[in-house]
C-alpha cells in the first residue's frame, strides 16, 4: 500500500503546497525543505498520509509545522530572524516580487494565515485546523495582516 499512490499525491500536489508555503517562509529554498520533509514523513507513515481525510492538508500541515519549528529554533539558537528569502526567482514579476517582499515584513502570525487563507484558498476553519489556533484568532490575523500588507504595498509602490 502506499507507493504509487504517494507518487500520484506528490505528482498531483507538491507545486500548490511548494507556493503555499513560500508565502508561509518568505524563502523558495526553506518551501522545499519543508515540503520535502513532509513527503518524506508521509513515505515514513503511509497509512496515516493515505488514510487521512485529505491528503495534501496533512501534507500541507505538516509542512506548516516543520517551518514553524524550524524558525523557533533558528531564534532560540542563533538569537536572530531567520533568513526568510535569499534570492529572488528568476522569472518573477516585480509585482510577485514586492508582494513576497511585504508578506516577509509581516509578523510570522499574520504571514501564515494570509498565505494559507489567500494562495492556499484555504477557508478561516481550515487555516484554524491546519494552524491549530482558533478560528477567531485566525480572522483577527488576517484583518490585521491584510491591513499590514495594504500599507506596505502602497509604501513600496513605484511613484513615476
Amino acid at each position: 500500500m502506499g507507493d504509487v499512490e504517494i507518487q500520484q499525491l506528490y505528482a498531483a500536489s507538491y507545486r500548490r503546497l511548494l507556493g503555499q508555503l513560500i508565502g508561509v517562509t518568505g524563502s523558495v529554498a526553506e518551501a522545499e525543505d519543508v515540503v520535502q520533509e513532509a513527503f518524506v514523513r508521509g513515505l515514513d507513515r503511509p497509512r496515516q498520509l493515505l488514510g487521512a481525510d485529505n491528503p495534501e492538508a496533512w501534507l500541507r500541515t505538516v509542512a506548516v509545522n516543520l517551518a514553524r519549528s524550524r524558525w523557533r529554533r533558528a531564534q532560540r539558537f542563533l538569537g536572530l530572524a531567520p533568513r526568510l528569502a535569499e534570492d529572488p526567482v528568476a522569472g518573477d514579476t516585480d509585482g510577485h516580487l514586492v508582494l513576497v517582499q511585504a508578506l516577509r515584513r509581516l509578523p510570522a502570525g499574520q504571514r501564515e494565515v494570509i498565505a494559507l487563507h489567500h494562495l492556499a484558498d484555504l477557508t478561516v476553519e481550515q487555516v484554524a485546523d491546519t494552524l491549530g489556533i482558533p478560528a477567531g484568532t485566525v480572522k483577527a490575523r488576517l484583518s490585521r495582516g491584510r491591513a499590514a500588507l495594504s500599507a506596505l504595498l502602497v509604501e513600496e509602490e513605484p511613484h513615476v
